[in-house]
């Protein structure tokens, strides 16, 4: 795994036709804009793993906003 430290506005570049850009930062968060050809899937782990088992809080609440924070996160 390679681990980066990266500030608002810098890119992470993968491939010829993939960049990762940090839109913002603020405390234990980061918002990430992805640039991707239209063919490619982009699609978060949890959502993966969850429709595979069908038990995501999300397959229960219907959209991720609607389920209650787990404060163990």
């Amino acid at each position: 795994m390679l681990v980066l430290s990266r500030m608002k506005g810098e890119v992470i570049c993968i491939g010829n036709d993939i960049e990762i850009v940090v839109v913002s930062t603020s405390t234990g968060r980061c918002k990430l804009g992805i640039v991707a050809p239209e063919n490619t899937k982009i699609l978060r782990k949890e959502l993966i793993s969850g429709r595979q088992a069908n038990t995501h809080p999300t397959h229960r609440f219907g959209k991720e906003s609607d389920h209650p924070i787990d404060p163990q996160d």
